[in-house]
């Protein structure tokens, strides 16, 4: 894709702008057991500038930060596509952070108001307003989209850096329009599509693959109702005519661990992204349903760039090729790009419209760090002749697991002082060939069960460990850092 965004431009017109041609399609299917709610793309912009209408008349202004503390509900992406509509800088979060956690998030952004979900924790010491009840906003008078700026704000979402503190990363309204990249580079999407997304509906992934995507061409979004088990998702694809299944690994994993075959008439190809993919997994499933898993890989600063697609499927072994349009490279230590085969870092050039702005600080100005033209990724990756790319890994430490990127650091901050623990440093741990979970190597007396409560108590469920190894010591170096790569030989030895 190299046709500039347009201008003046608002990224909840553009995802929205079929709504006219196509108002009485089925723009949102929400899959429960017996029945399905059904959102017609005139429904669904209605809501959406509804919404809009609402938070205007509610006092909040274009600029203002809208903290969204939403459960797995449709009201979460009409709240996101209300409040960019007139302007207002929506920033989701996912619901199962802890008051500690979405206290440290809330002091980055300083909110001028809260949109809550029941039972969802909020900041602590917020004083501005908190909404509740959606529905009248979704009902208000009509406001009309605020067009402008392509590079203006658009949202913030928050990713955890190697240092272990959350990043607030700040989009422009353009990142939509980068997103077409991923229409025909990953996606091979069309406007009679059925897209079945697994995941909630506040998790990054559903909403950009799994909603405003499918959107923005036409097609149809399929999202599992709250509660809805892995287990019944072959009879919901199957029923609901499901074209493309979006997914984590782990999904894919559980799909094939049933008895029943997977017998998927409609479905044309699935699409993987979160975490890494394994080659053993993609061909089990290629096995089971004939069809084939295209995997992407990307990061909440660029979402997807690489990958493979149906027009132009991954080499075995490989992520794929980048997608038209983009422009990276493969970058040493130095900066300097490294040769054909060689393994260095991905790198992104400055000038990608799907780039972030920057990182918001807590003064509100934008840092986007870059090694000369190239925003580095930390992904190590290699070349191959055919110009598809190869991955091995993190240059930090992040552990991927569950779809979800979570730096040990933050882990390890909850356990350091605990009572009984001397010594403590969480990682990934694989205890199936195709499984990654976080785990917690600590050295002292504390219980296991102690350990876990105080997990339930400071971490969101994706981040608390599942494993607990306790050691005699950590490996550390002379000058007391700590040798992850030695603890992880460590720990492969212990158990």
């Amino acid at each position: 894709m190299t046709t500039p965004c347009p201008a003046p431009f608002n990224l909840s017109h553009y995802v929205l702008s079929q709504a006219e041609r196509l108002p009485d399609k089925v723009a949102l299917a929400v899959l429960g057991p017996a029945r399905a709610e059904r959102w017609s793309y005139a429904k669904l912009e209605r809501a959406v500038r509804g919404m809009a209408g609402g938070l205007l008349a509610q006092g909040f202004r274009p600029g203002d930060k809208l903290l969204l503390r939403l459960g797995n509900t449709p009201e979460f992406p009409v709240a996101f596509l209300g409040a960019i509509a007139v302007g207002i800088v929506p920033v989701p979060t996912a619901a199962g952070l802890t008051v500690s956690e979405i206290t440290k998030l809330a002091e980055v952004i300083a909110p001028a108001g809260i949109l809550a979900g029941d039972g969802i924790a909020l900041p602590e010491g917020f004083s501005g307003p908190v909404i509740r009840d959606l529905a009248p906003l979704m009902a208000h008078e009509p406001a009309d989209y605020v067009m402008g700026d392509p590079d203006r704000l658009a949202y913030l979402v928050f990713t955890s850096g190697s240092g272990g503190t959350p990043k607030a990363v700040a989009h422009a309204h353009r990142a939509i329009w980068a997103r077409r990249m991923m229409h025909g580079g990953w996606y091979g999407l069309h406007e009679d599509d059925r897209l079945l997304h697994a995941g909630a509906f506040n998790w990054t992934f559903t909403l950009g693959t799994g909603l405003l995507d499918p959107w923005s061409v036409g097609a149809t979004a399929l999202i599992p109702a709250p509660g809805v088990q892995p287990g019944a998702l072959p009879l919901l694809l199957k029923r609901h005519d499901a074209t493309i299944l979006a997914a984590a690994p782990g999904i894919f994993r559980k799909l094939l661990a049933g008895d029943a075959p997977l017998h998927l008439p409609r479905l044309r190809h699935g699409l993987s992204a979160g975490e890494k993919l394994p080659e053993a997994l993609r061909q089990r499933w290629t096995e089971a349903t004939g069809t084939a898993v295209h995997e992407a890989l990307g990061m909440s600063e660029c979402s997807t760039f690489i990958s493979g697609s149906p027009a132009r499927p991954a080499p075995e072994g490989s992520l794929g090729y980048p997608q038209p349009g983009r422009r990276v490279a493969v970058l040493s230590e130095d900066g300097g790009e490294v040769s054909e085969g060689e393994t260095g870092i991905l790198a992104i050039h400055r000038d990608d419209p799907g780039l972030m702005l920057g990182y918001q600080r807590k003064d509100g100005s934008l840092d986007l760090p870059l090694a000369g033209d190239w925003f580095l990724t930390g992904d190590l990756v290699d070349r191959q002749t055919d110009g598809s790319f190869r991955y091995h890994g993190r240059r930090d430490d992040l552990i991927t697991a569950g779809g979800f990127r979570v730096s040990p650091l933050e882990i390890e901050a909850v356990f350091q002082h605990a009572p009984g623990v001397h010594d403590c440093a969480a990682l990934a741990l694989t205890p199936k060939a195709d499984t990654t979970i976080v785990g917690l190597a600590f050295a002292g007396d504390a219980t296991e069960d102690a350990l876990r409560r105080l997990a339930e108590a400071r971490l969101a469920r994706y981040k608390q460990p599942r494993a607990f190894l306790r050691l005699d010591a950590l490996p550390r170096n002379p000058n007391g850092k700590l040798d992850r790569g030695a603890l992880k030989a460590l720990v492969g030895e212990e158990r």
